[in-house]
């Protein structure tokens, strides 16, 4: 059976080591220092003494003083004033004082405490009680070294996080970059037509995505698009949409096919959220899922073809200012297999135009948590209906920002304007 060192054998028992590497003793009493320093050296302490406290504030500014054992009683500086004095010092770490004195009123205690004594001892001095002292003051000290020691490997791990994160912001910054990329333009005329698109991600990116496209056949195409979540994974997607939705080329963009002699066409856009659906559910793992709304506008006739999924309403301001949500709501692309999605139709006049948000506009919170909904949408649009193209979404931002009480969005936000000629 194995013996246990420590229990069979208290003399082999290991003390932590001693924190104290120098003691210092403040006394004008040499016979009173002699007797102390031989106490303490046989106890394995190094000894420094002197017999004022002037030359003992000289010893603690050229040396690491740990403990210091001073008498109250001194010709010129008093033991309470040293110990002021001591503890004025600039020190890295703390430093134990034990004042000898033959007072024992509370009120003269009191004071010795208060100008930063740690213990008293009561002349003359017995031994074991002096070490008993010591042995609390190492305590003290020991924790205060374990406390310094855990702050700096704070100070180390958050200086090492603060480095990652700057690594981390710049890769950020380049990758909202990289998303804004994804809107090449912000604004196009067709004809008498124009569009003109809004991008603004809460965060360095975000989940939404906004875009147009020529469709062949005198038609354009619009779409909006907000990926569920925010942050990295989710502008993942929305670029993932982008290369789905964006380009003008049949071989590159799900909502165009090519004829053979050349010409490009629209695909209904029922029939390309369906195959988006399709996609995201058999080819894609991911665990995100997306609202869009996706219109096909004929710039002769202004017949607009759209499907909303899971996004918000439509609006159409005509040219009389009054204004129509359309749509009725439908599923989001990517939760359920086989969903349909089923197209509705509008009819666009000459100065009619088109507004397709997110849903960073209409749920954006104002300082009392009221959100700006369907009737505050209105209210912007009616106000600023006389502001074309990006002044108008200028305008429109000012106003949510006057709305919210701050321009830090809590969601992404996203829109497209179509004016019709």
């Amino acid at each position: 059976m194995p013996v246990n060192v420590e229990t069979e054998h208290p003399e082999f028992r290991q003390d932590p080591p001693s924190l104290v590497r120098l003691v210092l003793l403040v006394d004008d009493s040499r016979l009173q220092r002699r007797i102390l320093r031989a106490s303490l050296e046989r106890w394995g302490y190094a000894v420094a003494e002197c017999g004022s406290a002037e030359e003992a504030l000289d010893i603690c500014r050229e040396r690491p003083v740990d403990l210091i054992i001073s008498d109250w009683m001194m010709p010129g500086m008093n033991g309470p004033e040293f110990c002021s004095a001591f503890r004025a010092l600039p020190r890295d770490s703390y430093g134990y004082f034990i004042l000898l004195t033959s007072k024992s009123e509370t009120g003269e205690m009191v004071h010795g405490l208060d100008v930063g004594a740690d213990e008293f001892l009561t002349k003359p001095v017995n031994a074991n009680e002096l070490r008993a002292r010591i042995a609390s003051g190492e305590r003290i000290l020991r924790m205060e070294h374990q406390l310094r020691e855990q702050n700096r490997l704070l100070s180390a791990t958050l200086a090492e996080l603060r480095t990652l994160y700057d690594a981390i912001d710049r890769d950020l910054v380049e990758a909202r970059k990289l998303q804004q990329s994804l809107v090449r333009e912000h604004s196009r005329r067709f004809g008498a037509s124009e569009v003109t698109l809004l991008l603004r991600p809460c965060g360095h990116v975000g989940g939404d995505l906004v875009g147009f496209f020529p469709a062949g056949d005198g038609k354009v195409g619009l779409f909006s698009v907000d990926v569920s979540g925010h942050g990295i994974s989710s502008a993942m997607v929305t670029a993932r949409l982008a290369g789905l939705l964006v380009s003008s080329s049949p071989d590159q963009n799900l909502a165009l096919e090519g004829g053979e002699d050349g010409t490009i066409h629209a695909r209904p856009p029922e029939e390309v959220v369906e195959h988006l659906n399709r996609l995201f559910l058999e080819e894609l793992e991911t665990e995100h899922y997306f609202t869009i709304l996706l219109a096909l506008v004929s710039l002769d006739t202004g017949e607009m073809r759209f499907v909303q999924a899971g996004h918000p309403y439509p609006a159409i301001q005509r040219a009389d200012g009054t204004i129509e949500f359309l749509g009725a709501g439908g599923l989001p692309v990517g939760l359920i297999p086989g969903a349909g999605f089923e197209a509705g139709v509008a009819h666009l006049a000459p100065g009619d135009r088109v507004f397709l948000a997110s849903d960073g506009i209409t749920e954006c919170p104002s300082p009392t948590d009221e959100q700006l909904g369907e009737e505050g949408l209105c209210r912007l649009l009616k106000t600023n209906a006389h502001v074309r193209g990006e002044a108008f979404f200028a305008a429109i931002m000012e106003d949510l920002v006057a709305y919210a009480g701050t321009a830090d969005m809590p969601d992404d936000i996203s829109a497209v304007l179509f004016e019709f000629g």
